[in-house]
């Protein structure tokens, strides 16, 4: 059996994108960009994608990096208020090992005609399967990922 343990983390992530806010929350609402940006990527294989984008929706993707194991993330929408704020909690698993909780804010503020966003994550990371750097690191990533998105519309 695996020692349990948990650590509480909190990390934020500020970034300025060349899009209004509105172009920038759309990014999350539609499910079809969303998925381009937040579950498609080199090395991945997409199982499932689901998004119900409404305070009390949920969204969830299953993935495989490379043909290893599955990876869940599985999310319940807490706060939206268009072009200004996101807050959702979520879990996720790799096989049926639950590796972290989370709750995570995206406030998105103008800035003449470009949008800082402010993405915080308050995370508990269990029983080693992560941690707050790899988290971090991954989500890094993610917003990356989000700019090229951006660009390219």
């Amino acid at each position: 059996m695996t020692e349990r343990s948990v650590i509480h983390a909190t990390f934020s992530i500020e970034r300025t994108y060349d899009a209004a806010p509105s172009k920038v929350f759309r990014a999350y609402a539609d499910r079809a960009i969303k998925r381009r940006w937040f579950v498609e990527g080199e090395g991945w294989d997409i199982e499932t994608y689901d998004l119900d984008f409404r305070i009390g929706g949920t969204e969830s993707s299953s993935f495989r990096f490379k043909g290893g194991a599955l990876i869940r993330f599985d999310a319940v929408y807490q706060d939206i208020v268009p072009n200004d704020r996101i807050i959702v909690a979520y879990n996720m698993t790799i096989d049926d090992k639950r590796i972290s909780a989370s709750l995570a804010t995206t406030e998105l503020k103008p800035d003449g005609k470009r949008t800082k966003l402010v993405f915080t994550e308050q995370g508990a990371y269990l029983d080693g399967y992560d941690s707050i750097a790899q988290r971090e690191e991954g989500t890094r990533e993610l917003h990356e990922a989000l700019a090229r998105e951006l660009a390219r519309s």
